[in-house]
């Protein structure tokens, strides 16, 4: 399935799929390794960037749901490396959490920080759902970016806020059923009182996209 329709790409054919990440890697390093080994790094380093948001956290009395920077390091990787690889990234720092290393929110890690087995039966833990949001939005942005998104500051903006809406349409209803609370005292708990914080986080990172192109398309002139 693809979404690369004429309406939604904003870039000609030849440049869909190139996204600011393919210009974090010099040049003159790029061109002594292969291909898979620069995906290869940018996806570790996406991964690690993640991992650096989440130790920002900032516990909310009331709510298991914390403040943190995850939301902004997301969207930021699914927008520099595109789809396929901004998902690695997302999966492979769920991954180096589940396996025990303290990289989520709060210092929190292990399988248990999505679902434990508890009386026989599968339980899910609150913030379970915003990690797995995170793979779905790094996509979905990544994407848009692959298809120009990213280029102009009204394209940054739709294709991050989609990006924010997709965390919390997966996050929320999770919550919802980890608590046993109904759909408004889980948007109460896991949506309210992240409004403001979510609001700045797009505007900066929808900011930040437009005013790279414009330097790589600087760097590109001036060679």
């Amino acid at each position: 399935m693809t979404i690369a329709t004429p309406r939604m790409a904003r870039v000609p054919a030849a440049e869909r799929g190139i996204t600011t990440g393919d210009f974090l890697v010099p040049i003159r390093v790029g061109e002594r390794i292969s291909a898979r080994v620069r995906h290869a790094i940018l996806v570790v380093l996406g991964a690690l960037f993640i991992a650096a948001t989440a130790y920002i956290a900032i516990p909310i009395p009331g709510t298991p749901v914390p403040v943190t920077a995850q939301a902004f390091g997301v969207l930021a990787v699914g927008g520099a490396l595109g789809l396929r690889r901004g998902v690695m990234a997302a999966l492979l720092y769920l991954l180096i959490g589940a396996v025990g290393l303290p990289v989520y929110a709060q210092h929190a890690a292990g399988l248990d920080t999505f679902a434990s087995i508890e009386g026989g039966r599968i339980a899910l833990a609150p913030t379970g759902g915003y990690l797995v949001g995170f793979v779905v939005a790094a996509g979905l942005v990544g994407r848009l970016s692959e298809l120009g998104w990213d280029r102009s500051v009204r394209g940054s903006l739709a294709a991050f806020a989609l990006g924010t809406l997709v965390i919390y349409l997966v996050g929320v209803p999770w919550l919802a059923v980890s608590l046993g609370v109904s759909a408004r005292e889980a948007v109460d708990l896991g949506l309210a009182p992240f409004l403001v914080g979510a609001a700045i986080t797009l505007v900066v990172v929808a900011g930040i996209f437009p005013v790279a192109w414009w330097v790589i398309g600087k760097r590109a002139t001036d060679r």
